[in-house]
């Protein structure tokens, strides 16, 4: 396809260069101005719903801020991980 643009470009090298460079911004301008700006309310990128219970998030006591300590205790092998990692990773059997 680009061959075929490049193709039919008017004025030798010069004009295939202006006559691409004049494309591309028409392209990129269509999209910005037109084809974006169309699809962005079916976008849920704007959609952000922050709530704030009460107090402030900066304050340590506010009900559901994390607390140091919370979280999942060390295991005997000092990792904090909140899940067995041998549930399903059991050893081999001897049996061939």
């Amino acid at each position: 396809m680009y061959a075929w643009i490049w193709r039919k470009l008017p004025f030798g090298l010069p004009g295939k260069l202006a006559g691409s460079v004049l494309l591309v911004t028409a392209a990129v301008a269509l999209l910005w101005f037109v084809v974006f700006p169309w699809a962005e309310p079916l976008l849920p990128f704007d959609d952000v719903q922050v709530t704030q219970e009460t107090g402030d998030p900066g304050q340590p006591d506010v009900p559901g801020y994390p607390q140091p300590g919370d979280g999942p205790a060390p295991t005997e092998d000092g990792h904090d991980l909140p899940y067995d990692t041998d549930e399903n990773n059991q050893p081999p059997s001897s049996e061939e």
